[in-house]
């Protein structure tokens, strides 16, 4: 058994149904309420550099690559 992922033990688990719901119950990571990686990008994933407004939620590099195509305008 692994401890790296609690998903890997599943298929150990399966002829044992109420052995899994109580190991699911105890082994699952809890939802994040607060933090920073609450907050990730809806492209690419990170959580660095994160662009929340006007609902972008785009991390600094994906807004470079897309600013022009959702109708930003480039200022020098």
């Amino acid at each position: 058994m692994t401890y790296s992922d609690y998903r890997k033990v599943f298929k150990q688990l399966r002829v044992k149904p109420a052995k899994l719901k109580k190991y699911i119950k105890h082994n699952a990571p809890k939802p994040r309420l607060c933090g920073i990686s609450l907050r990730k990008c809806k492209r690419c994933g990170r959580v660095g550099a994160h662009i929340r407004k006007y609902g972008l939620h785009l991390c600094r590099q994906c807004f470079r690559d897309i600013a022009i195509q959702i109708g930003f305008k480039k200022y020098n």
